[in-house]
């Protein structure tokens, strides 16, 4: 069986030599003096984990892992450090590291969180393994990441495909919800059955239910033939409502009854039609909060909310943008035939710096236009559009402590701090520190905090 493929990159030789000699029964090790002969390795060969210094000449360890996380296979990321900074290891983690560690290094806790990165990264590979199913089928370009985020969605997306279960996909605009209904679809049995999406924020009152119900001739006016609702098609597979906070109290009670009992009837008919439909509902709206309001059915959205599924905001996925980048690059060289192979680094730092607010979608545009409007065969700063070299130019503020604290006091009080913030809510505070809940609950326990919050 093959090793594990580690490369350490310290521009210190006797810690490099040192973390070479301890790994290497267990490892295949691979030594780099700095940044740019790390990459030059990673050129050559695929590496499962990169051991990294943050402070070395030419290219830093940060930097080091932006340009690491672009390439594929993505491997995964430890910082080691003698400055462990709260800002540094928030922005670490911000951009995809998978830990921390400071110096000198402590082999146990080394040994430890490589077994448990190696771990991390066989779930990845399953998750890949999914991506390129769904890729090959249907082109899903907008639920491709390696993000701890979009590792979650897919894990979740695995587990409830096959199950017949009502799903809520929950997101802002542009962030793919239609797709991953789709690969629900795609990955379930109903897979041989239609898969029938309709936007209810496109119709009106009239409009929905017809489509939804269907209607019989002279239902009303301009009805002059029997038509099938979207009920009806999708009948032996699924339905998706797109934007379904958008339907009035009425609609709600239609969509609830056939939730319960499979049956309904068309406009202006009175023959009962039954049905075997798999509901997939999608909103950009906090449905939770407009049951509160009373502006949505508490009945209905627990029905609806059997299963939920949040897709992250690009801006929550961060380290996932120089793949989709390059992806929606070669994507659009290719259907217009333009020379451009690449992006240099100084734009992708600004693309990843940019918030995105509407998501992957912008995104994709971007990268259209800039293709497009291209003159070389790669892409620059002044290739991007002006409002994300405005927004972008500034880094994101940073969480300051005050003190010189080490890093392991520091990043225990910044989580004390988010639990205390959100009330002991652990996922909302994982969020605001940017990492997965996984990676969270881990240092929580790390960190002797499990009753913390």
């Amino acid at each position: 069986m093959n090793k594990p493929v580690i490369l350490i990159a310290d521009d210190e030789k006797n810690t490099r030599e040192g973390l070479a000699r301890a790994l290497q029964r267990h490892y295949s090790v691979l030594l780099a003096e700095d940044g740019r002969r790390a990459l030059e390795l990673l050129e050559q060969q695929p590496v499962d984990i990169i051991l990294s210094d943050v402070r070395m000449p030419g290219m830093d360890g940060l930097t080091l892992l932006s340009r690491a996380l672009a390439r594929q296979p993505q491997p995964l990321v430890i910082l080691l450090t003698a400055y462990g900074t709260v800002e540094t290891a928030v922005e670490a983690m911000k951009r995809g590291a998978y830990d921390f560690l400071t110096k000198p290094v402590n082999l146990d806790q080394l040994d430890l969180k490589l077994k448990q990165a190696l771990r991390s990264r066989e779930v990845e590979v399953e998750n890949r393994t999914l991506r390129e199913q769904l890729d090959a089928k249907f082109g899903l370009e907008n639920i491709l990441g390696n993000s701890a985020p979009m590792q979650e969605v897919f894990d979740t997306l695995r587990q409830v495909a096959p199950a017949r279960v009502t799903v809520l996909v929950e997101g802002e605009s542009g962030t793919g919800k239609e797709l991953v209904a789709r690969a629900i679809h795609q990955l379930s049995p109903r897979v041989k059955g239609p898969f029938i999406p309709v936007h209810c924020a496109a119709l009106s009152k009239t409009l929905l239910e017809s489509e939804l119900f269907g209607h019989e001739k002279g239902a009303y006016t301009g009805a002059t033939e029997r038509r099938q609702g979207r009920f009806e098609l999708a009948d032996g597979g699924t339905l998706f409502l797109d934007e379904i906070g958008e339907i009035d109290s009425a609609m709600q009670v239609k969509i609830l009854r056939v939730l319960e009992e499979h049956k309904f009837e068309r406009v202006g008919g009175s023959e009962t039609l039954e049905v075997d439909v798999r509901l997939l509902a999608a909103t950009n709206r906090d449905l939770k909060q407009m049951v509160a309001e009373g502006k949505f059915r508490e009945d209905l959205f627990y029905r609806l909310y059997v299963v939920n599924l949040r897709l992250p905001p690009l801006r929550e996925r961060g380290s996932d943008i120089p793949m989709l980048a390059q992806h929606f690059l070669h994507e659009f060289a290719r259907e217009n035939q333009k020379p451009v192979t690449s992006l240099t680094p100084d734009t992708l730092d600004l693309l990843a710096a940019y918030r995105w607010p509407g998501n992957v979608r912008e995104l994709r545009n971007v990268m259209e236009r800039m293709v497009v409007l291209a003159r070389g065969d790669k892409l620059t700063v002044r290739d991007l559009p002006q409002n994300i070299r405005d927004l972008a130019g500034g880094k994101p503020a940073g969480v300051a402590l005050g003190g010189h604290l080490t890093l392991e006091a520091a990043e225990r009080q910044l989580m004390i701090q988010a639990l205390k913030q959100h009330e002991g809510n652990r996922t909302l505070a994982a969020k605001q520190l940017g990492i997965s809940r996984r990676t969270f609950h881990r240092k929580l326990n790390e960190y002797g905090l499990r009753e913390a919050g």
